[in-house]
């Protein structure tokens, strides 16, 4: 019967009368226990009987069925597949992307490792690969990429198209418009590294967020600390990276450019990925690191195809000799004559004033007039006339401190205080005049951020030390920045009963070569200052100005024209005149 013991069919051994409205019912149930149970006449109806019936129908929903046993079968692919990953994205790999992949990075739990093969071997797809592998084995929800501001939409398209992962880009306005903490309601990520570093309330909010499966930091060599008078000092982005390591169960580097050729700062960059084996500065000869186990470097000439071929094109040094011209042997001879000279005046004057920085620096300078002798006549033709206008060095300095953000390429200092180990006058952009003499100097960008975080520090300590003499005197939010420009991390303090502005304007014209760079820069440098503000309410606003001599193929048109509806631009469109 059924309808009589809850786990379905039942067979009747007894019944015995309780008068005339229930019965006692004796039955064996599906596993062959007996049981019992008093049955009411009003209870008929819900009952049936059957003939005869197995222990199993076939009566059940076989979609459902089949959605189950698909959803299984997928959870235990890669145990059938072991580059289940591999053959169901849209790539084609090489074979040092598979190893570092199958080979590397998948057997370590949990994961600490830098990648840091030569640019061009395709650090992305590896990524990309390991993101999708993790997932298939249940072993990845939550996934952070921390990159560069002008990599993130690279970042965000690759992963979409080659694997069909879906990632979110932090953005100011996302963060705004969150209903909680955007860490949280995004499990798939992309982060400028800049915007987390520089921003406290977003650390915080990362960190209160539930911890991450992976995450990956591009470009990580940005993250950079160095041993300033044998003392380890540290910037933001460095600090950052301590921050995520500690929030992740699998924490990956990507840097074609891991080691600057210093090794004290290369072992406190590795302490990113075991600060215990890397911590303090050993002495001279007293310890040689290892960290084969912490990372993989393929240089180019490593990297091959399936069938055994290089995937570069091979490189091979060797000597050729020839002869040089009469005119071309009296202008080595006169370069050489000059290089020897002005090196022998920097010695002397490095020996009189006790500079031997200056020394190295000039050097430096002089052997790279040789080089550009050896390269070519019309190398050295463009290079003498530089160095006899110093306006065309000015010139050069200025435009690379002019930019709209930091430079990442070097910094300008007017001296070096050897007393208290710091630069002079120390700027990484925003422009200013530029003063060429014998004191003046060209900074690594990484040396002159750590000297204005430290700058930036002991302003807000000065700040909180005068806040707590005079308690009278308020500063207005939002009036405290960071060092992005020239005021080197300055705290700026209103000025009584003068009006602030307002509003701020801006135009800038970018190359069309580096839009995604530029604008990157933008958003980091001007745009981050100005949504800090309390109430400020931004209006961005790109605009495009093609001239097309030849005139646009149709598919072109077809194409800009798709992508422009897809980027929801508010009016575009050729025209003919």
């Amino acid at each position: 019967m059924r309808g009589i013991s809850p786990q379905g069919l039942a067979k009747v051994v007894g019944v015995e009368w309780f008068g005339d409205q229930a019965i006692k019912v004796v039955y064996e149930d599906g596993d062959g226990s007996p049981q019992s149970r008093l049955v009411f006449r009003n209870e008929e109806s819900s009952m049936e009987v059957v003939a005869s019936e197995g222990p199993w129908s076939f009566d059940g929903d076989g979609a459902l069925l089949r959605l189950v046993s698909e959803a299984n079968r997928i959870r235990l692919a890669h145990l059938f597949d072991p580059y289940l990953a591999v053959h169901t994205s849209r790539i084609e790999p090489l074979p040092h992307q598979i190893t570092a992949v199958y080979g590397e990075m998948l057997g370590r739990q949990p994961l600490r490792f830098l990648l840091a093969d030569d640019p061009g071997a395709g650090k992305t797809i590896m990524t990309g690969l390991l993101i999708k592998e993790l997932m298939v084995r249940g072993d990845l929800e939550r996934c952070l990429v921390v990159t560069p501001g002008n990599l993130v939409e690279q970042w965000q398209d690759e992963l979409a198209q080659k694997f069909g992962l879906s990632f979110t880009i932090l953005t100011r306005e996302g963060v705004e418009t969150s209903m909680g903490n955007p860490f949280e309601e995004n499990p798939l990520m992309i982060s400028r590294l800049d915007m987390l570093s520089r921003n406290e309330d977003l650390k915080e909010r990362l960190t209160n967020a539930p911890e991450y499966d992976l995450i990956v930091v591009d470009e990580a060599h940005k993250m950079s600390a160095s041993y300033v008078g044998g003392k380890a000092e540290y910037t933001k982005r460095y600090h950052l990276g301590e921050t995520v390591r500690d929030h992740c169960r699998h924490f990956l580097l990507l840097s074609a450019t891991p080691h600057s050729g210093k090794q004290d700062d290369f072992e406190l960059f590795m302490a990113l990925l075991d600060p215990d084996r890397f911590e303090g500065k050993p002495r001279g000869g007293t310890y040689k690191s290892c960290t084969t186990d912490l990372m993989r470097r393929l240089v180019k000439e490593e990297l091959y195809t399936f069938d055994g071929k290089h995937l570069f094109p091979e490189r091979h040094a060797y000597t050729v000799n020839y002869e040089l011209s009469p005119e071309e042997q009296a202008l080595y001879e006169e370069v050489t004559a000059y290089v020897r000279d002005e090196m022998n005046r920097a010695e002397r004057f490095a020996v009189e004033a006790g500079d031997n920085r200056r020394r190295v620096n000039v050097g430096f300078a002089l052997t790279i007039l040789q080089r550009r002798l050896a390269s070519s006549p019309e190398a050295i033709y463009r290079s003498l006339p530089r160095l006899k206008n110093h306006d065309v060095l000015l010139s050069a300095i200025l435009d690379g401190i002019s930019t709209v953000a930091s430079s990442d390429v070097f910094a300008y200092a007017g001296g070096y205080d050897e007393a208290t180990g710091r630069y002079v006058g120390l700027r990484t952009g925003g422009g200013g005049s530029v003063v060429l003499d014998s004191s003046s100097l060209l900074v690594k960008p990484e040396a002159a951020w750590v000297q204005e975080e430290l700058e930036e520090e002991e302003a807000r300590q000065r700040e909180r030390e005068r806040a707590g003499q005079d308690d009278s005197t308020e500063v207005p939010p939002g009036l405290t920045y960071p060092p992005a420009g020239g005021n080197g991390g300055r705290v700026v303090e209103p000025l009584r009963g003068v009006e602030l502005p307002k509003r701020f304007h801006a135009f800038v014209t970018m190359n069309p070569d580096r839009v995604g760079r530029d604008a990157g820069k933008i958003a980091d440098e001007i745009l981050s200052h100005l949504s800090t503000l309390p109430d400020a309410r931004l209006k961005v606003s790109i605009e495009i100005e093609a001239e097309l001599p030849e005139g646009a193929p149709e598919d072109v048109q077809r194409t800009v024209s798709e992508n422009a509806g897809v980027l929801k631009f508010d009016s575009h469109g050729f025209e003919r005149e």
